[in-house]
């Protein structure tokens, strides 16, 4: 998946004017807050079909992902609808000089429509992952991302559409996933039938949107933290922001490549708790914790030894590439740190402990990223804004670790009395 955004990147990074690029990050950062506030439509759906699927409840499987596309079908026929207040209020709130802000709003207004199939997509994607069909998802996700480079590559250079081109590419490569979405499904045997009422069953409805509103909670201060990152660094020039957009194109390379163990957790740990295994959920928080900290050394390496070999292929922009040169030592904690946090994230979301993740996040981003943002933001320091980033990972890390050992996840049983 961060191919698509780095292919991006690289390509607006390359054009005469940088403001491109500013503007798709900005616009980038409104769908970070449309979509991922949504995000609970694939983590709510991966835990609640993985649950179902350990108790070979073939019928609640479908149902699972039956109420997650109603669900997704509603939020987007309301962010349509509510699109022009969405725009005005996002770019009301961040910051960037006006040809910044000129290229997001066209980034945005290419991307916009992609959103009924874009929620779609996150259903589909959880349910996959809870089956443990994680081929599926490699197929849906490398169709989506892989059309989208191809989309962009003609919109950008060939057609000269710039940032509306990028949007536009996004949203047109979201609908081809979400056609190849029912296909898989129905290649998957014959679906169990439509029923309403169970769909709609009040006690499972209730269950699904408690969880949902947890995830939402969580992930809108997730966003906000790197929303309010991308718009402090807008507010100390159009360099630092292109250079930290580029540096955080890594970052979420790296996220999504942790994300194979932390999905992978999130598909095994409802498994195990739906079956009731708790001997192999321990071993599993083990297993994901050792892998997940190992992927992000490749990067590490190459980012120390040479880091011009990455960021001159983003950008050919001197002043930005020095200045990401600089800066890229805050990648080791904030990569590192990270990765324990995304595992520990993928646990929960399998255990469909959604409280747990909400207060974790809250204070994660409260005390631990914005008073250094705001004393980074106040005397124009950089580097203390990716101080404040390391700060908001180890947070999240520590809040987890907590409530992990407080309800005893992945604790050794007891020996009998």
């Amino acid at each position: 998946m961060p191919l698509s955004s780095l292919a991006d990147a690289g390509m607006l990074g390359h054009l005469p004017d940088l403001r491109y690029l500013g503007g798709a990050a900005l616009g980038g950062v409104l769908f970070d807050f449309l979509y991922w506030s949504f995000g609970f439509l694939r983590m709510g759906t991966t835990g609640t079909a993985a649950q179902a699927r350990g108790r070979d409840d073939r019928a609640e499987l479908y149902r699972v992902l039956y109420r997650s596309l109603v669900l997704a079908a509603g939020l987007a026929a309301l962010v349509l609808a509510l699109q022009v207040p969405l725009r005005e209020l996002g770019f009301a709130l961040l910051s960037g000089d006006p040809g910044v802000e000129a290229a997001g709003r066209a980034y945005f207004a290419g991307r916009i429509w992609g959103a009924p199939a874009t929620l779609a997509n996150f259903a589909f994607l959880g349910w996959f992952l809870g089956r443990e069909e994680s081929g599926r998802a490699l197929l849906l996700t490398a169709t989506a991302n892989g059309a989208n480079i191809a989309l962009n590559y003609l919109f950008i250079l060939r057609l000269g559409w710039n940032a509306y081109g990028a949007g536009l590419g996004t949203a047109l490569s979201q609908y081809l996933a979400l056609a190849l979405s029912v296909v898989l499904v129905l290649s998957s045997g014959r679906p169990e039938p439509w029923r309403w009422r169970e769909v709609a069953a009040r006690e499972a409805l209730a269950g699904l949107l408690r969880l949902n509103r947890d995830i939402l909670i969580r992930t809108v201060f997730l966003v906000s933290t790197f929303a309010a990152f991308t718009s402090a660094s807008a507010a100390l020039g159009t360099a630092t922001l292109a250079a930290n957009t580029l540096l955080l194109r890594l970052v979420t390379l790296v996220a999504y490549l942790v994300d194979g163990a932390a999905f992978a957790t999130e598909s095994l740990a409802g498994v195990f708790r739906g079956a009731g295994d708790a001997t192999s959920l321990r071993r599993l928080t083990a297993m994901a914790l050792r892998i997940g900290l190992a992927i992000p050394l490749p990067v590490l390496l190459v980012m120390a030894f040479a880091p011009e070999l990455v960021l001159r292929v983003l950008t050919d922009h001197a002043e930005v590439v020095d200045l990401a040169s600089r800066l890229r030592l805050w990648l080791v904690p904030v990569l590192l740190v990270g990765a324990a946090a995304y595992v520990y994230d993928g646990l929960f979301l399998g255990l469909t402990e959604g409280r747990a993740l909400r207060n974790a996040m809250a204070v994660s981003a409260l005390v631990g990223f914005a008073p250094l943002a705001l004393w980074g933001v106040h005397t124009g320091q950089v580097h203390l804004l990716w101080l404040a980033l390391v700060a908001f990972m180890v947070a999240r890390v520590a809040t987890l670790e907590i409530a992990r050992r407080q309800r005893g996840i992945g604790a050794a049983p007891r020996a009998p009395a």
